[in-house]
């Protein structure tokens, strides 16, 4: 919907969106933000406002002034609240939609979670970074690599400022850092960013956890494209290993739900279906990214060890049934139990998981079946 500028209240202007430019658009169905042209609005639509058109309306309509100091106060911490929930559905989005390699869409989100941080937290708050980290890797994506520099160095004061930061967000911050060297092939530089990256991740949740392997993952890509490829596959090596434990104790805790009878599968897919995804829409996102990129290399390398393509296959044999995709489970798993078969010396251990999956997606399937 086209705005005419003369019919907004006087000394109140309307801002893009996206830009902060003049704005001559309108969202029909929230009424509440406002594009500088349909392109702009298109993008948000994609990346972000589809999600949070609606949740938009209570959060940017005047709080009303009526009622006791104390209604006052409850009704701006109930807005606080749900700003907070905002901040972290568009952090998680944008984060999705950069694994997913949709850098275009990540902007919108990140642009939106920076917005309500400035609105609750302040100007100079350290909750700013993960907003600029967004920016800066989806920038460097788009190869915008000074666009990319700036949100970077945004996030790098922010952090230097704030003296009881999180090794958490200094893990991130040097992950972008590495990314955005190795974009400029920079590759020393990068693989230093990255070390400490891994340092601040493990000080944070230990050496063997899938936020770590996210480093590993990183450094073993620059390895890659130095050609030294027994470094690199050692490091995806350690990454397809995290993920495997990590998928089978989710997988575990799935399997060991007691088994019931035809009667009550309705109950149960009802459960399934008001559960939120095990994994979490960036991790599922993450998860897809790594094991499949990792999968694609090793395929593409002349010689293959039958013991590690069987791990690889089993590990997106469970990120697929955690996730209830049935048919690639089952894909997955047939190309696992043939890597399997070629091990010479055995496994007991694969042949044993294969054996636990193929029982269980197959439970699964009935189930899907049954419903």
């Amino acid at each position: 919907m086209a705005l005419n500028p003369l019919a907004n209240p006087k000394g109140v202007k309307l801002l893009c969106e996206l830009c902060q430019k003049p704005a001559f658009e309108l969202c029909t169905r929230c009424r509440v933000t406002y594009y500088c042209s349909a392109e702009h609005q298109k993008a948000d639509w994609l990346g972000i406002h589809e999600k949070i058109c609606q949740l938009l309306i209570p959060l940017r309509t005047p709080l009303p002034i009526i009622g006791s100091e104390e209604d006052r106060q409850h009704r701006h911490n109930q807005r606080v609240i749900r700003q907070k929930q905002m901040i972290e559905l568009c952090r998680t989005t944008g984060q999705k939609l950069l694994f997913e390699g949709k850098y275009e869409s990540a902007i919108p989100a990140a642009l939106a979670s920076l917005k309500f941080v400035i609105q609750v937290y302040g100007l100079s708050s350290i909750e700013l970074v993960p907003s600029y980290l967004i920016l800066g890797e989806a920038s460097i994506g788009l190869k915008k690599l000074f666009q990319a520099s700036e949100y970077l160095s945004q996030a790098q004061w922010t952090v230097i400022k704030t003296p009881d930061c999180s090794d958490e967000m200094k893990s991130k911050l040097y992950r972008n850092l590495g990314l955005l060297e190795a974009a400029k092939k920079n590759y020393f530089q990068a693989l230093s960013h990255l070390s400490n990256d891994v340092y601040y991740s493990s000080c944070a949740y230990g050496t063997e956890d899938i936020q770590t392997s996210g480093g590993y993952f990183q450094m073993a890509n620059i390895f890659y494209q130095q050609n030294r490829l027994d470094v690199g596959f050692s490091l995806y090596n350690k990454v397809i290993d995290i993920w495997n434990d990590y998928l089978s104790q989710l997988v575990e805790q799935r399997t060991q739900e007691p088994v019931v009878t035809t009667e009550i599968i309705g109950q149960i897919n009802s459960d399934v279906t008001d559960d939120v995804d095990v994994l979490g829409e960036a991790r599922e996102a993450e998860a897809m990214q790594v094991l499949k990129a990792i999968l694609e290399l090793r395929e593409q390398q002349p010689v293959q060890n039958a013991s590690i393509m069987c791990k690889i296959y089993l590990t997106l044999v469970m990120l697929y049934f955690i996730i209830n995709d049935v048919k690639q489970a089952d894909i997955f798993l047939n190309k696992a139990r043939s890597s399997c078969e070629n091990i010479v010396s055995g496994d007991s251990v694969m042949a044993r998981k294969i054996t636990l999956l193929s029982k269980a997606i197959s439970q699964m399937d009935i189930t899907s079946i049954a419903s």
